[in-house]
């Protein structure tokens, strides 16, 4: 098998293919020979050494991926659900960049009718972290306006199919213009393009008293304001911290990090109390001691892309071996839906 691994912080030049024996399948796990990858902007910043649940779990070497999808090519001796050559999709805290994983029977899914195995493994860690954000940490009201940073990415996606199906009235937010009609096709009632609108002038147009929910991963750069655009009993979400990081080159600027970090937010609970808002922040790599969350929302995503109420992701391929072009490409912020790795 190989396996793509990082064995100190870098730039794209620290991922490494190398060579290991095939894995072999513990009674409770199958072995998946993998076809295709999940891109995520965490992979990135486990790249640069930034992501504490990496350092938590795993340290160096690490191989990054979260998600995976292919055939079942062995099954523990108890594995009951599957067979080889099942057609599956895996989540994996870490160890994804592989062409073979072992995976516990739990966190292996039946590929879903109405998605390609190309789709399958750009979908649980991104519809999973929207799931879990809307519809696991708070109660989504009927009709609520909904405000998404980051809309054509691959969260701001699923958060925009999900809010949708649940009846919201949702804006998305877009730094290019080439992400305005992407968004709109994912179901977005309106898009601000902040590359030629003003954001938040745009925003209280849209919505004079204030947003109920509004899911921001971009940190300091909108945190604040984020927060000011609340309605009454608003909630922020908040899963990510991308503005902090570098758009190009590939390399941590740490005095961009330093800065972004001292200008963060800090929100005081007496004034939140006063305020009538919530701030509720969360990272799903801390979740999979919970696992029953995992699958009960994946069973949940499953019956909704199959019943056609939400559509799989969009995605770009790039080929394994240009891992290093395919973290360019999400490091710059132009890409929409999901960037997948090809072992086909």
């Amino acid at each position: 098998m190989k396996k793509i691994v990082i064995h100190k912080p870098g730039d794209y030049s620290v991922l490494k293919i190398e060579e290991f024996a095939d894995p072999v399948p513990a009674d409770n796990e199958v072995l998946i020979k993998v076809h295709f990858i999940g891109v995520n902007y965490a992979d990135i910043v486990v790249r640069w050494g930034l992501y504490k649940s990496a350092k938590d779990f795993v340290g160096w070497p690490i191989t990054p991926g979260f998600e995976i999808s292919g055939t079942v090519e062995k099954t523990g001796s108890k594995i009951t659900k599957f067979k080889p050559g099942d057609r599956v999709f895996a989540v994996t805290r870490f160890g994804g960049y592989t062409t073979h994983l072992c995976v516990t029977e739990d966190l292996v899914f039946p590929l879903p009718k109405n998605l390609t195995l190309e789709q399958a493994a750009g979908f649980p860690a991104v519809y999973l972290t929207a799931y879990h954000a809307l519809f696991q940490n708070i109660v989504v009201p009927p009709q609520a306006k909904i405000l998404i940073h980051s809309a054509g990415g691959g969260v701001g996606s699923a958060l925009v199919q999900l809010a949708k199906w649940k009846g919201c009235e949702v804006t998305g937010i877009v730094g290019s213009s080439h992400k305005v009609e992407f968004v709109k096709s994912s179901g977005a009632d309106f898009v601000i393009d902040k590359s030629s609108q003003n954001l938040w002038r745009e925003a209280e147009k849209i919505s004079p008293a204030g947003f109920d929910i509004i899911a921001d991963a971009n940190g300091a750069e909108t945190l604040k304001k984020s927060y000011d655009h609340l309605a009454s009993s608003g909630k922020l979400l908040v899963y990510g911290f991308h503005t902090m990081m570098p758009k190009q080159g590939g390399k941590v600027d740490w005095i961009k990090l330093i800065r972004m970090y001292l200008k963060t937010p800090r929100f005081n609970p007496l004034d939140m109390t006063s305020d009538n808002k919530s701030v509720i922040a969360f990272n799903l790599s801390y979740l999979f001691d919970k696992k029953e969350l995992f699958t009960l929302a994946t069973h949940h995503l499953i019956s909704l892309i199959e019943s056609g109420n939400i559509k799989g992701p969009s995605t770009t391929l790039f080929d394994f071996v240009r891992v290093g072009e395919a973290h360019k490409a999400l490091e710059s912020g132009k890409t929409t839906g999901k960037i997948i790795l090809s072992l086909n």
